[in-house]
């Protein structure tokens, strides 16, 4: 497809069915052409369906860093100053992203991939809502596919505003900075931005709708939405938006019916759904794996890829220091390096904290949501509330069980923010949060007095606030979207 224009296209392929062959997903066709009546005329092929959007989650797309959200994960941490790039050998993807050279470059295929693959998930999401209400099948299952359709849509959104849109500031209410197209309706039509102020009040209505439809459901595959992690995003959308009230509320409730995982389970590799903490993520089969795709291949210890012998990951080497010797969470990486699968460069502070199942496949489950997120969030949330007591126990509850030694904090105000905020970079570590979390809270960028090689990363500061992080919407939708404006160059 050389024409963009993204948001104007049903994007067939992985819809219906589970093909592997890479053309199918390519295949795209205007709105107006797409045989409504044959593929969602019934509760049944609408179930297949959406399926299909579970299965776009984790597909492989052109290039080998575009294997669905798990790669948009490992580029978000990448702007960040947690994750270490150790080498440029033979490894060039998500490398221009770490330098924050590929997302200020509108014909980057990182700033491509970013914007085609929510926009897709939005799409195919968009021929479920406006068509399952016609469908013959039980009200209970179109409850279910309405429900995990707008959840998908809403959870699109919030990516790409957070990307391509500037920072949601309460203080500013209402926000009528740019953010992005709001697409209710695939249509052939180009859409203009929509300010970030509406862009978050769809958001929540498709959440608010989605929590009514899914309320009572209980899932069969943690891939699929439910009431809980729907509350879960519910939680982020409100942190990011500095409603702490609502974000504290609907992180409490999220995790309600899950637990924190043990030593065991932590050490365990990260890459199996049936984890007790997990909440939501893709389940991934053997026999469909993404191969070199795999967010596995460039972020796991143990499988033998170029990325994992000559870049494997590291961890900021201060933020490794900061852990006490007592947090179990320290054994994820190692001050001497951690020998690569068939003899790959050695570096300092390595990751063992992601493990594929069996050594021979890229294969693992990629975790999208945990239990100890909505933790944090209470914390943050109350923190910033001024609320220290309720703040302090939400913290304790989840670093103690990581560290027997670990006492109830008697921080308050900042220090209290800042250690929560600490915990929460620890926790989350390569699972998709930091880049969001300095923009959302107009955090400068600091790689400084750490493990950075200057070679690599090239860039080691960006102020608060600058024009950089904002990503440039891709120069194939400005030209085929005359209603589009770019981001500041």
């Amino acid at each position: 497809m050389k024409k963009f224009k993204l948001i104007h296209f049903m994007i067939l392929g992985a819809a219906v069915g589970f093909s592997s062959c890479k053309k199918d997903y390519l295949n795209t066709a205007p709105t107006g052409q797409v045989a409504d009546e044959s593929l969602f005329s019934t509760t049944t092929n609408s179930m297949i369906a959406l399926n299909g959007l579970h299965r776009i989650m984790w597909n492989q797309y052109f290039n080998q860093d575009e294997a669905g959200h798990g790669s948009m994960m490992i580029n978000v941490d990448n702007l960040g100053e947690d994750l270490i790039n150790n080498s440029t050998s033979t490894t060039t993807f998500f490398q221009a992203l770490y330098r924050w050279d590929a997302h200020r470059n509108a014909n980057s295929s990182q700033a491509y991939f970013a914007y085609y693959f929510y926009y897709r998930i939005i799409a195919n999401a968009n021929m479920l809502i406006n068509n399952i209400d016609k469908a013959s099948g039980p009200d209970s299952e179109k409850k279910i596919i309405k429900g995990e359709a707008l959840a998908y849509r809403a959870w699109a959104h919030f990516n790409l505003v957070q990307l391509f849109g500037k920072r949601y500031d309460a203080a500013t209410k209402p926000n009528n900075q740019l953010g992005v197209p709001l697409l209710l309706t695939n249509t052939t039509t180009g859409q203009p931005r929509a300010t970030v102020e509406e862009v978050y009040a769809q958001i929540n209505k498709d959440l608010d709708d989605a929590i009514t439809n899914l309320t009572g459901y209980t899932r069969t595959f943690k891939s699929h939405f439910n009431v809980n992690v729907v509350k879960g995003i519910k939680a982020r959308v409100a942190l990011t938006q500095q409603d702490w009230t609502n974000a504290a509320k609907f992180a409490a409730e999220a995790r309600t019916g899950f637990s924190l995982m043990n030593e065991t389970q932590y050490l365990a590799g990260f890459s199996d759904a049936t984890n007790p903490e997990w909440m939501w993520g893709s389940i991934i089969p053997t026999d469909q794996g993404t191969f070199f795709y795999s967010y596995f291949a460039y972020m796991s210890s143990n499988f033998s890829s170029n990325a994992t012998r000559t870049n494997p990951r590291s961890i900021n080497s201060k933020l490794y220091n900061a852990i006490t010797a007592t947090d179990f969470r320290k054994q994820l990486w190692t001050p001497a390096g951690v020998t690569p699968p068939a003899s790959g460069t050695k570096y300092p502070y390595t990751s063992v904290k992601y493990k594929v199942k069996d050594v021979n496949v890229s294969v693992g489950d990629v975790v999208y949501m945990r239990v100890a997120e909505m933790y944090l969030i209470e914390a943050e949330a109350n923190a910033r509330a001024g609320k220290a007591t309720e703040a302090q126990n939400a913290l304790f509850t989840l670093v103690k069980s990581r560290d027997a030694a670990y006492v109830k904090s008697t921080n308050t105000g900042d220090a209290l923010i800042t250690e929560i905020m600490q915990q929460r970079r620890i926790e989350l570590w390569g699972e998709g949060f930091r880049f969001f979390d300095l923009k959302r809270t107009n955090s400068a960028l600091d790689r400084t007095g750490a493990n950075h090689n200057t070679t690599v990363a090239v860039t080691l500061n960006v102020p608060a606030g600058d024009k950089k992080w904002e990503w440039l919407i891709p120069q194939d939708e400005m030209n085929a979207n005359p209603a589009m404006v770019q981001n500041p160059l």
